[in-house]
């Protein structure tokens, strides 16, 4: 009998398939072969086929393991995939670019454009019977200036033009003007052109200016501050019976 449960146990492994209700329906047919029955009463039966019946499930849980020893044995619990370490990011730290060394030359002072002065021009203050002296007056302040003009002759003048050309240096802006010589024998005019404030008398026709000394003088507000007058000029043009003559040059300081 153990010889046959032996062989039917092989059977089953082979067969790879480890099924308990197979396995009990091969064991009853075994047992119901006339070659294997014993001749021995039902209780004495009952002994071995319960044993058998025990045999039979402990067979079945180890036929499972036979059955897959026989292919190449239990399989083992596959290994986890090999998890890839992801390296961290190398954080390089970016080089600071050095400022560019400071200079040590200071840089050149910013110029200030200042509006075109008239050069005065070749200073003549004398000619024929003129001599002329230009001065910025004593009472000029840090709004207002005025320039004089001294002309002395020699002859009467029987033509005679009169400029006083004053520079804008920042907000000069006229206030009058007067002179010794009666104001019925000229004519005034004032206008600014070219960065110039200019102050112009014209002796009238039929009109004469006496020898002596005379003074023409220009007045006008200018940005605060003391203002100098180097910048400023006059022309005079005279005809005598001698000729004409002509007289130029600048202001000086008032004194």
């Amino acid at each position: 009998m153990n010889e046959e449960l032996n062989r039917r146990l092989r059977e089953a492994a082979e067969a790879h398939e480890p099924n308990r209700a197979r396995i009990l329906a091969r064991v009853e047919r075994g047992l119901a072969d006339p070659t294997v029955r014993h001749r021995t009463r039902s209780i004495a039966r009952s002994g071995p086929r319960a044993a058998i019946v025990g045999l039979i499930t402990a067979a079945t849980l180890a036929t499972g393991g036979l059955a897959v020893a026989a292919i190449g044995g239990v399989p083992s619990r596959p290994a986890p995939a090999p998890t890839t370490a992801v390296p961290s990011p190398i954080v390089t730290a970016t080089p600071t670019r050095p400022s560019a060394r400071p200079s040590t030359t200071s840089p050149p002072p910013a110029t200030t454009v200042a509006p075109r002065p008239t050069a005065p021009p070749d200073n003549r203050y004398q000619d024929g019977p003129l001599w002329s002296q230009g001065q910025m007056d004593a009472h000029s302040s840090i709004y207002w200036a005025q320039n004089n003009l001294i002309l002395k002759t020699t002859q009467p003048l029987t033509a005679l033009t009169v400029e006083l050309r004053i520079a804008q240096t920042g907000a000069v802006q006229k206030t009058g003007n007067w002179q010794t010589l009666p104001s019925d024998d000229f004519t005034v005019t004032v206008q600014e052109s070219r960065g110039v404030l200019r102050y112009r008398w014209i002796l009238k026709p039929g009109r004469t200016v006496p020898a002596g000394q005379h003074q023409f003088a220009a007045q006008y507000n200018h940005a605060t501050g003391v203002r100098n007058g180097k910048s400023d000029s006059y022309h005079v043009h005279a005809q005598s019976s001698g000729g004409s003559s002509t007289v130029r040059g600048g202001f000086t300081p008032p004194r």
